[in-house]
């Protein structure tokens, strides 16, 4: 993915993704913002009817199961299993080819890209070229209020169908060529745009699918995909309670599913999936109670996960909360910052299966640094935190209490209460947590922004680069933007960084604009999370856990 050495001498086409083509991209392990009973049916792919159903947690996804209009993890879980992309990415983060067979450029602006032969969806219509073009359309156009809108922003036209009201219907950068190939051209080089593409807002829908309101609603609903899974029978997505998944016999990628399905439960507290887990009643779990930390390792035994992953979290502070903007806003959220001891919530909440943050990314990701300008701010010191609340005193007195709203069914009451007890000790202030019953409910007045104060927030890589956990959730406007943060001096970084020649001097780039992230503090970093879960080693072999800490699930089969 690095430069062409011979650009702008004798240009020539190269495939950008086979295989490892983008080895050291990622450091390697050993991820939209994140976090029983058995299914039935059997299925064609890797799997059949013979061989056990794989249970394993999951959440009420928070909207319909369209791939442009989901960036929460727990629909996010459901479409990776029913959906294939142009890539797919490999247990250490390594991009590898599934329905595209290539994927070229001669100046990473102008992309060709050509999809394998006899590709179908689980319903044995065809994907096509057209089946990603009207997809990435669909999700783009401003009046389709989708919440990935955002990244097709790099591709040429994005301006005129996010106009209100749009003055286009399509982007001018995508054409088919023929059913197999079409071209994307950028509005500039983005060295990392083959990388992106094995995101959930890049899948392909049916012809069709998307069409009209009501049309989405449906597909939403019982969405036809051309992944290693498909819903087991209409109707198998049980609101709040689970969905029942079987291998896809028409899908030919390398994701063959080798179990006879996957039902993902939709648990209301950790704590219960966990006891599941422990007495044989989940076969995975991929989220471990902060009340379990300390012995889920004894527990599970050689069943325990405890691995680095590619999750950042935090809690966002919205632009609009009262004495929260300005100068005034700064130093508040400053002083919050330094009147954490993150170490010690690490230690004793989370027994070192948290690491203290550093910056805004992941150690995961190549590319990252400790020593970013500004993280200071990341340090406990009482006496800054003090000071810089009296300053903001000064200018405008504080009343009433300040919360941290969180879902109850995610185990984060632990850290939150202790979060809450530190600001409050520290600078004589009244803080609280604000449980909302579940990560739905929670994601509801965050997305529709009714929420009264800070809020917890996280992010698990959508995709293996740094820059994923930027743009998406501080560049102005984007989809995962809760708090409305907007620099234009952070904007034009990122620009800079999308543009460069390389992702290596992208990521230098976007040191800088972490630097501006520190001064303004949208959200107040906190620590970066391990894989933290396990398996149960008396009904299932070959689990795997990802670089962003989620299990491969096609890869497990029955002990």
């Amino acid at each position: 993915m690095s430069a062409d050495p011979t650009r702008g001498f004798k240009p020539t086409r190269r495939n950008v993704l086979f295989g490892a083509a983008l080895s050291g991209m990622l450091v390697a392990t050993g991820c939209s913002s994140d976090d029983g009973g058995s299914g039935g049916g059997g299925g064609g792919g890797g799997g059949g009817s013979d061989q056990k159903v794989i249970t394993a947690n999951g959440s009420e996804p928070q909207n319909p199961l369209i791939p442009t209009s989901t960036n929460e993890t727990g629909g996010g879980k459901i479409l990776d299993a029913i959906f294939a992309g142009l890539v797919y990415y490999d247990a250490e983060g390594e991009p590898q080819n599934d329905v595209a067979e290539s994927i070229e450029t001669e100046d990473e602006q102008n992309y060709t890209i050509t999809i394998k032969d006899d590709q179908v969806f689980s319903d044995g219509s065809p994907v096509t070229a057209q089946s990603f073009v009207d997809a990435w359309n669909y999700g783009a156009l401003i009046t389709n209020a989708q919440l990935s809108s955002y990244f097709f922003e790099p591709i040429e036209g994005y301006d005129a169908v996010q106009a209100d009201p749009p003055t286009a219907e399509t982007l001018s950068g995508l054409e088919v060529v023929d059913e197999k190939t079409f071209t994307v051209r950028l509005v500039g080089p983005t060295a990392d745009f083959p990388l992106r593409l094995g995101y959930s807002a890049y899948f392909p829908v049916p012809e069709g699918s998307l069409a009209d309101a009501d049309t989405a609603a449906a597909f939403g609903e019982n969405p036809i995909g051309n992944g290693p899974y498909k819903l087991a029978q209409e109707g198998a997505w049980q609101h709040n309670v689970q969905i029942d998944l079987v291998p896809n016999e028409e899908y030919k990628g390398g994701r063959q599913a080798k179990n006879g399905g996957l039902s993902l439960v939709f648990y209301q507290s950790q704590e219960t999936a966990y006891n599941d887990l422990v007495t044989g009643s989940l076969d995975v779990l991929d989220a471990v109670p902060d009340s379990a930390f300390g012995t889920f390792e004894s527990d599970l035994g050689k069943g325990a996960i405890n691995q680095p992953a590619a999750i950042f979290q935090s809690f966002v502070i919205p632009e609009g909360l009262e004495h929260f903007g300005g100068d005034e806003g700064k130093l508040r959220r400053a002083a919050i910052s330094y009147a954490i001891n993150r170490p010690e919530i690490t230690k004793a909440i989370f027994q070192d299966t948290r690491t203290p943050a550093k910056d805004f990314t992941s150690p995961v990701i190549a590319g990252w640094k400790a020593d970013v300008e500004g993280n200071e701010v990341l340090t406990f010191d009482e006496a800054k935190a003090q000071k810089m609340w009296a300053d903001a005193e000064a200018m405008s007195p504080y009343e009433g209490t300040f919360t941290i709203g969180y879902n109850a069914d995610g185990g984060h009451q632990g850290w939150v209460d202790a979060t809450c007890n530190q600001i409050a000790n520290v600078l004589g202030i009244q803080a609280q947590g604000q449980p909302y019953p579940t990560f739905a409910e929670l994601r509801t007045d965050v997305t529709n922004r009714t929420i009264k104060g800070a809020f917890r927030s996280g992010w698990q890589a959508d995709y293996p680069g740094l820059y994923n956990f930027l743009a998406p959730l501080y560049a102005t406007g984007a989809g995962s933007n809760d708090g409305d943060y907007s620099n234009p001096e952070f904007d034009a970084l990122l620009q800079q960084a999308q543009e460069s020649k390389s992702i290596e001097e992208g990521n230098e780039v976007l040191m800088d604009a972490q630097t501006i992230l520190f001064t303004d503090l949208p959200v107040i970093p906190l620590w970066y999370s391990n894989a933290t879960g396990g398996y149960s080693t008396e009904t299932v072999t070959d689990v795997e856990f990802a670089w962003n800490s989620v299990p491969i699930y096609e890869n497990i089969v029955a002990a």
